[in-house]
């Protein structure tokens, strides 16, 4: 992992076998990041999203494994306690050009992730909203 910080933005690469929630974690922590918008692209081997249902109040696990593009990684950093809290989604694509993807668990790289945390000046923290069983942002 490596990365470089351009005024409101850190240009992040991950490398191969490295997994991209810690690695832009690590950053986030790094660069005292409170509020940041998240994309980014690249190529994974094995990945795990989840889908939340809402009436169960639970996340139901889909773990891949094989050759795949990232069509897409979007999320947010926030605050939850003082710590960095991350919210990605991730979609990626195989050979055949299936598609799956989800709230992003765990995602391990197989050649490399190009991914930018554009910096926003402010906070937003995290509370528990117990309707819903999600933490949803608090102003």
């Amino acid at each position: 992992m490596e990365y470089r910080k351009f005024n409101d933005t850190i240009v992040l690469r991950v490398d191969p076998k490295e997994e991209i929630l810690e690695s832009v974690k690590k950053v986030c922590e790094e660069e005292n990041v409170s509020l940041a918008e998240i994309s980014g692209l690249g190529a994974v081997n094995e990945v795990v999203t989840g889908v939340y249902n809402t009436t169960e109040k639970k996340y139901y696990a889909n773990e891949f494994k094989g050759l795949f593009e990232i069509t897409s990684l979007t999320g947010s950093c926030t605050r939850k306690g003082g710590e960095v809290y991350l919210h990605l989604h991730m979609s990626v694509g195989d050979e055949k050009g299936h598609v799956f993807g989800g709230h992003l668990n765990k995602a391990v790289v197989s050649a490399t992730a190009e991914i930018f945390i554009r910096t926003i000046d402010g906070e937003v923290g995290r509370r528990l909203d117990d309707t819903i069983g999600l933490n949803l942002f608090e102003f």
